[in-house]
């Protein structure tokens, strides 16, 4: 247990935790699942009709499985506990299934979306423009605005950053320059250096009476951050809240977390990408050897979608009308930038997957190359799928993973899918001095994608995340260079790698792929 006063504020924290993030949400799920066990088993002991009601349960969870839209992967995870357990792994699907917390989210989000999509501009002359240069690239930028409220951008400037020790000092400046409104979304905010700098200078701003808004992960909640937190902050003049705290009972969406890492300056310049407010982000804290991150920062015109995503997901929790006018900078007359870019955000909430079809799309699109960097390899059968045809098909595909992981169980799971992925000709390789925390796609030097998105499921389908689609724009060689430069620092894979898992890794892995697409 460490004490630390700083700031004014002085409390408790307890540092050693014997869990991470996912082991806690899933102590929260198995203490929700031992309620309904017990419910179960009380139930069924009372009557035969009960238990023939269970039945007709399991009957109807695996119809609806079977014919329901969906991931195969994921319909057969859902398969598996119900052949073992076949009455109440069904109450468990339904009850997931039925979640009233998650399906509110969604319906306000719809709502905030529609609503937001009056003060969007369209921009369907850049987009046209685009479709003129690429028409590929115009059907994503009209597949994101059909599906995301996410406009075509030009006039915008683009500052890619291969670590977060160089995007810190650039994120401080902008926020030294706030002059009417600071907007900040992230999944991790811990005490230390990073966080006091940012702290002390959103205190002076709201005392100058700028407009600052804090919202961060309630997982932070266990052990980052006291409880209380977002009171404390509300005496110092800074808005500040948990999205979707954690509820070892009944919680209504555990599943379901702000992934997200957003930082707003008065609608003029915005940052995005996997760095969070944490020391060792900047690499001053160790954990997991070298931490190698990758962000960037939009200065212009693009900089109204984050404005607006970051809005949307407030109000999920707000009951009184968002005035949006308030924060719209259409005053402002942007300089040119170069190329096009589109930021979009990710909801794990109804059809589309965006963070995916991004993704996809890329791979697919692909002529020369696609070069990735990822914290986790956890992909579905249809990115599986686009690699390794796009692999056969003689596009040089290199996915950059780290070699010092920061959870064993990813990392196990990960090398299970090593092997197909190899024999395709996809070229894997672990960067040696640490862990890659880097969400990044570059394609043909034309094409890249820079965000919070990971490629495991949760990123892909329980998360909310974002992202930037960059395309003819200068800083995707930089992104490039990045990656090349990372790979002199990696170690390449073989099919031996694999084997020297030691036997009961490898059965652990093969075990929870499983189950990972519920994970």
């Amino acid at each position: 247990m460490s004490e630390r006063e700083g700031n004014g504020t002085k409390h408790v924290n307890i540092r050693t935790v014997a869990y991470g993030r996912t082991a806690m949400i899933l102590l929260a799920f198995l203490a929700q699942l031992g309620l309904m066990v017990v419910g179960y088993y009380v139930l069924s002991s009372y009557s035969f009709w009960f238990y023939g009601l269970f039945v007709l349960i399991s009957v109807i969870a695996l119809l609806n499985i079977y014919t329901s839209w969906g991931n195969p992967d994921i319909k057969l995870s859902w398969m598996f506990p119900i052949a073992i357990f076949p009455i109440f792994g069904s109450i468990v699907y339904v009850t997931i299934l039925s979640q009233p917390g998650t399906k509110v989210i969604y319906s306000k989000l719809q709502g905030l979306s529609k609503f937001t999509r009056k003060h969007i501009d369209p921009n369907s002359d850049v987009c046209e423009k685009l479709s003129r240069d690429n028409p590929q690239m115009g059907r994503l930028g009209c597949y994101l605005w059909n599906c995301d409220c996410s406009p075509v951008y030009e006039n915008t400037r683009v500052k890619y950053y291969s670590l977060g020790d160089e995007q810190f000092p650039d994120m401080v400046e902008a926020l030294k320059k706030a002059k009417r409104f600071i907007f900040m979304e992230f999944f991790i905010v811990s005490e230390g250096y990073m966080w006091d700098v940012i702290l002390n200078i959103l205190r002076e701003k709201a005392a100058q009476g700028v407009e600052v808004r804090l919202m961060y992960d309630g997982t932070c909640a266990l052990w980052y951050l006291p409880g209380n937190y977002p009171q404390q902050l509300e005496k110092d003049g800074i808005r500040c809240k948990m999205f979707s705290p954690v509820k070892f009972l009944f919680s209504p969406h555990f599943n379901n977390r702000d992934h997200r890492k957003v930082v707003v300056v008065d609608g003029e310049v915005a940052f995005t990408g996997g760095i969070n407010l944490a020391d060792e982000y900047i690499n001053l804290k160790p954990r997991f050897g070298h931490w190698k991150d990758a962000g960037i920062m939009l200065t212009g015109a693009a900089v109204e979608r984050f404005t607006y995503m970051f809005l949307e997901m407030w109000n999920v929790s707000e009951k009184t009308e968002e005035k949006y006018s308030l924060y719209e900078r259409k005053d402002l007359l942007w300089t040119a930038g170069d190329g096009y870019v589109i930021p979009y955000s990710v909801c794990p909430m109804g059809m589309e997957r965006v963070g995916e079809r991004v993704y996809l799309d890329v791979i697919n699109t692909a002529h020369t190359y696609v070069h990735i960097m990822t914290p986790y390899l956890i992909p579905d059968y249809q990115m599986i799928t686009a690699l390794t045809y796009a692999a056969r098909r003689g596009v040089e595909v290199i996915i950059i993973m780290p070699h010092v992981p920061d959870k064993k169980y990813a990392f196990v799971l990960a090398k299970t899918y090593y092997n197909q992925l190899l024999k395709a000709g996809v070229r894997l390789c672990e960067y040696e001095p640490g862990f890659v925390h880097a969400k990044v796609f570059v394609s043909d030097d034309e094409k890249a994608v820079v965000g919070t998105v990971n490629l495991d499921y949760r990123s892909l389908y329980h998360h909310f995340e974002c992202g930037v689609v960059l395309y003819k724009n200068s800083q995707v060689a930089e992104a490039e260079r990045d990656v090349m430069e990372t790979l002199k620092k990696c170690l390449e894979m073989t099919p031996e790698d694999y084997k020297r898992l030691r036997l009961r890794d490898r059965f652990l892995g093969k075990i929870m792929r499983i189950i990972a697409p519920m994970m």
